[in-house]
């Protein structure tokens, strides 16, 4: 309950010899990183439907309530990621600041997160493809068949891109992350012609008692739901913040980051500022463009596009909304790959799974078991209904960071620090309660799967994890050699 991982394990990385990951990444490729991740077809919708069904024209200040939430995660990990530049991210953190048993409960969390994002990505690009392939007026026979085979086709395409290595995924990153930049400059600029100002109105519309109230934890203490005015607002940044997560998949790429405890810190927070700029500007446009109550919420930006006149804007949504999920899963895969890869080489998974390709330089073996389980979830699983499991993983591993940089402050203040959390423990504390807050806002019963989840993986990590960590036998010297993914304590 109380070994914790010495701080030199994970600070020594870069020069030691459990690094094992060639350095591949700077700047701005960490912040197209995360570009590629936290801008996916949600940006095509989500501002439209939260202001047809939450908070009317004032989702735009949800955005920027969403956005600042996230800011003060995000320099938490920014802190925690330049001491610690090492792929396991929130794991690792929490492994040397509070022990092994919560490193475990994190990483675990995290392995929920990231493999049922996968999923959860994949199931709805394909459905976006299929929807795409129809609107170009070509008939899809069975389109349930060939959604399951575009499942197939691009978890396959995609698990062998992340395998390759490193620099191949990056370069295909690019490509594909410029494409659906262009796609989403053009739906603002085109958008920005037709927008009304009297749209706007005052950012505020009568607030509505909701007679079902969706069941979350807050409810419990609120008595009554409401939507638009202020109690909107509040109410559809959570969802909104799930559009933002992402940020934290920066982090895992620590290891291959030239010069990390300052490049990670700059990739993860512009990415998180740039992606936050282009949400804000959409939903201005998506708000400008129709009155909120004639807002279609199957299809916001297409069917507004259409009102004005302008209905071959619809192919240019529905490139950037493939393009957009297809850097999702690409991203999510490879974050996923190394936060097991961490667990692995700790010893708290089967070690085999650290295994580095003498070829291509990266865990593949690892990689490969990720892309068949997301295959399995997304062929077999109804994953679009467990969106919010996603997003409770994330928000719980950001308590634990923001938790960890007050404790890491206080115990090891003399660890070298890339970047520092301004007006520490202040903002740390906010970040805390703004966490909090957007899970309380989160379903009874997202809550309830999420405790099982976790009930389990402390059965798993008792059985295995707690006899078979390399801490568990300090005396253990040499467990491995770095080219075969093994590595020295």
């Amino acid at each position: 309950m109380t070994r914790r991982l010495p701080p030199a394990e994970a600070t020594e990385l870069r020069t030691g010899a459990r690094h094992a990951l060639t350095p591949v990444y700077r700047t701005a490729d960490l912040v197209v990183l995360g570009l590629g991740v936290m801008i996916g077809a949600g940006i095509f919708s989500i501002a439209g439907r939260m202001a047809a069904t939450t908070a009317g024209p004032g989702v735009i200040l949800s955005f920027m309530i969403a956005g600042i939430a996230c800011l003060l995660a995000c320099l938490c990990y920014a802190e925690l990621s330049s001491t610690m530049p090492a792929s396991g991210s929130a794991y690792t953190f929490t492994y040397v600041i509070f022990g092994e048993i919560w490193a475990w409960v994190i990483g675990w969390a995290l392995i929920l997160e990231l493999q049922l994002a996968a999923a959860v990505v994949t199931r709805a690009w394909a459905q976006i493809t299929v929807g795409a392939i129809g609107d170009f007026g070509v008939r899809v026979p069975r389109p349930e068949v060939v959604e399951n085979i575009l499942v197939l086709v691009i978890l396959v395409l995609l698990t062998g891109v992340v395998a390759a290595g490193a620099r191949i995924g990056l370069r295909a990153l690019w490509v594909m992350v410029t494409a659906k930049l262009l796609a989403i400059g053009a739906v603002i600029v085109v958008g920005a012609v037709y927008v009304d100002v009297a749209n706007f109105g005052d950012f505020h519309a009568e607030p509505q008692t909701v007679a079902t109230p969706t069941a979350t934890v807050l409810d419990l203490f609120a008595g009554q739901s409401q939507t638009f005015g202020w109690a909107g607002v509040f109410a559809a940044a959570p969802v909104i913040a799930f559009a933002y997560v992402g940020f934290d998949i920066v982090a895992t790429a620590a290891e291959e980051t030239v010069n990390p405890r300052t490049v990670v810190p700059k990739g993860m927070i512009r990415s998180l500022v740039v992606a936050t700029v282009i949400y804000i500007a959409v939903a201005v446009v998506m708000v400008g463009m129709v009155p909120y109550t004639s807002i279609s919420v199957q299809a916001p930006l297409s069917s507004a596009f259409q009102a004005v006149g302008a209905g071959w804007m619809v192919h240019v949504i529905n490139a950037g909304a493939v393009l957009g999920l297809t850097t999702v899963i690409l991203v999510l895969l490879v974050g996923q790959t190394r936060v097991l890869f961490s667990m692995a080489r700790d010893g708290l998974i089967p070690r085999g799974l650290a295994t580095i390709s003498r070829r291509y330089h990266t865990p593949s073996r690892v990689t490969l078991v990720i892309g068949l389980v997301a295959i399995v979830l997304a062929e077999f699983v109804p994953v679009l209904t467990m969106q919010e499991l996603v997003v409770m993983g994330t928000l719980f591993a950001f308590m634990f960071v923001a938790a960890g940089v007050i404790v890491m402050r206080r115990r090891m203040p003399g660890l070298e620090r890339g970047f520092r959390v301004p007006f520490s423990p202040l903002l740390p504390i906010l970040s805390l309660a703004a966490t909090f807050w957007l899970m309380v806002n989160l379903r009874l019963i997202t809550w309830a799967w999420f405790a099982l989840w976790m009930a389990f993986g402390v059965l798993v990590y008792l059985a295995y994890g707690r006899r078979r960590s390399l801490l568990a036998d300090p005396g253990r010297a040499a467990v491995a050699t770095p080219g075969r993914g093994r590595h020295r304590r």
